[in-house]
């Protein structure tokens, strides 16, 4: 089990001091959301005395089912192309219905996965730690998923909690929030994600544009890092857009070139107002005469591209379309 940052680790030790049977994480993507709710869980179904005050013991037979994802009283609940990348097991009929080919991996959260977890919260525990349901991104239920919920929610069995994280509380039904006990992600200091980042093994001065590039949310960082952006494809991205260079975007999915727009492009507006940059170093930034009405337009039209860039019909061909209006809107006269 590895180790939670600190300001998760303080988080985790107040939301274990409270009572009750249902939590809702929410906050921002990269805040830490998921690892959270997982210490949560451990420390709940943990066999050590001191579990609710210290946290999980990370030692025990519970604690070891968990790290290998075999726990028998846990239930998690994800999109199934999440539960892949995450390394849960699916379900015998998920998995069987995916290695046939018959369809793919569901980036919502399946009704029958919603019936499995109503039903194990019903069953008796097998350890006699009691049960949890953990549920990431709860956002991606649907209305139908989500209302499937709502009674277990409302008249849970004893023995059974569940926690839901989300990145885009706005998206959940009001019934599901007014159900949970709600906690709001608490950003770490620049300093903490700093020192945190380093033990990660991402210098300082990495760690420093990283972290900028991020909007100060350090898993962020890190799931960018693995997506294989670096300091040098951060810095030159502006220039790049300048001269439209899809190729230089075309490791990267559309959603992730989107934002990264949206991000220049917020830098652009903070550069007319000689505002402070948010995401990028004020070297990287070309010095452009750009009208505020033309950066606002892009925004908008970047921000509804954004809900559709999980689906592209054709992603190159998408890619294209974007760098071209990036090269278009930084070239145009003031």
């Amino acid at each position: 089990m590895n180790a939670l940052a600190p300001w998760l680790r303080q988080q985790n030790l107040s939301l274990l001091s409270q009572q009750g049977h249902a939590w809702l994480l929410q906050g921002p993507s990269g805040l830490g959301q998921y690892a959270l709710a997982s210490a949560m869980v451990s420390a709940w179904l943990c066999e050590s005395p001191n579990a609710l005050i210290q946290g999980a013991c990370g030692q025990c037979g519970s604690c070891h089912a968990l790290s290998v994802h075999t726990h028998a009283d846990l239930f998690v609940l994800m999109p199934e192309t999440i539960l892949l990348e995450l390394g849960w097991p699916l379900s015998e009929k998920a998995q069987s219905e995916i290695d046939n080919k018959s369809r793919k991996p569901s980036k919502e959260i399946r009704i029958d996965a919603m019936r499995d977890a109503i039903e194990f919260s019903q069953r008796t525990n097998a350890r006699g730690r009691g049960k949890a349901v953990l549920v990431f991104p709860a956002e991606r239920m649907n209305h139908v998923t989500a209302n499937a919920l709502l009674k277990t929610l409302e008249e849970p069995p004893g023995d059974v909690k569940f926690v839901l994280a989300t990145e885009s509380a706005h998206q959940l039904l009001p019934t599901i929030r007014s159900r949970c006990l709600i906690h709001t992600m608490i950003w770490p200091s620049t300093s903490e994600a700093l020192t945190w980042l380093e033990s990660q093994g991402i210098s300082n001065e990495d760690s420093i544009t990283m972290l900028k590039a991020a909007g100060g949310r350090p898993d962020e960082v890190l799931r960018q890092q693995n997506l294989g952006q670096s300091v040098k494809w951060w810095s030159q991205f502006p220039r790049a857009m300048l001269s439209g260079d899809a190729s230089f975007c075309a490791d990267f999915p559309p959603s992730e070139v989107i934002d990264a727009l949206q991000k220049l492009c917020h830098d652009l507006m903070m550069q007319q107002t000689q505002a402070p940059l948010r995401y990028f170093n004020e070297a990287d930034l070309p010095k452009l005469k750009i009208s505020s009405a033309k950066l606002s337009a892009w925004f908008k039209r970047l921000a509804q591209a954004a809900k559709t860039s999980e689906h592209p019909f054709n992603a190159g061909l998408m890619l294209e379309a974007l760098c071209s209006e990036a090269r278009e809107i930084m070239n145009s006269p003031s």
